[in-house]
């Protein structure tokens, strides 16, 4: 079964109870959104109270990574067996419409839901660490220092396992009604958003004579970007 014929989980918590037809129901499409944001907030309850975290992750097949200090308790709990709600979103442009109320935006987002796993075997824990880093900053793992085991033993990695999630997405022109079409000079349309990335800079205590890194000077965003 291709990753295209692979439908995404259907459950109480992953149906759209609005706006259904913005719903993509192939796998793909999760992974797709996975791959090329950056950020994603990790929400969960600690200590009763509700907690959302903007963090890093990294994806490989089915499972989502996520890391931090093994002195967060965010991570503790997520690591005890706490459920998490993990959500990833790419804004794609401003919908301008001919009247406020159906201003919008064009998007693709992810939610899912699921236990995190801690990883605690060395192995499982370097690769975590690797798709973490893959992501983040392609060629890095390559390029610098190995990991010590002060910094080893100071990093907790979750996996999550992406069986229970949901995609919603918008695109295109304003959904005006007709009769605001026909009678609303107001402009509309969509202002694009585009995110890219700059020229780099160096640390200031680098050599100058340190060339920038094929892996960072050609740093580009991921396709649609």
């Amino acid at each position: 079964m291709t990753e295209l014929a692979t439908p995404l989980s259907s459950t109480a918590r992953t149906r759209l109870g609005r706006k259904r037809d913005r719903a993509a129901t192939d796998r793909a499409a999760l992974h797709a959104i996975l791959d090329e944001a950056l950020v994603c907030h990790l929400g969960l309850v600690v200590d009763g109270a509700p907690v959302v975290l903007p963090t890093g992750y990294g994806r490989a097949g089915d499972t989502l990574y996520l890391h931090g200090s093994t002195g967060a308790a965010s991570l503790r709990a997520a690591g005890a067996g706490t459920e998490v709600c993990v959500t990833v979103t790419l804004l794609d442009g401003i919908v301008y419409s001919r009247s406020v109320n159906n201003h919008s935006m064009n998007y693709r987002s992810a939610v899912i839901y699921g236990t995190p796993r801690e990883l605690t075997e060395r192995a499982e824990k370097l690769h975590g660490l690797r798709v973490l880093t893959d992501h983040l900053a392609p060629g890095s793992w390559e390029h610098a220092r190995e990991v010590n085991a002060k910094e080893f033993a100071a990093v907790t990695v979750l996996a999550l396992d992406l069986s229970e999630a949901s995609v919603k997405m918008r695109s295109g022109a304003p959904a005006d009604p007709p009769e605001d079409v026909r009678g609303v000079e107001a402009w509309a349309g969509v202002l694009p958003v585009h995110t890219t990335f700059g020229v780099p800079e160096p640390a200031p205590e680098l050599a100058a004579e340190t060339p920038v890194p094929a892996h960072v000077s050609g740093r580009k965003p991921a396709p649609g970007r």
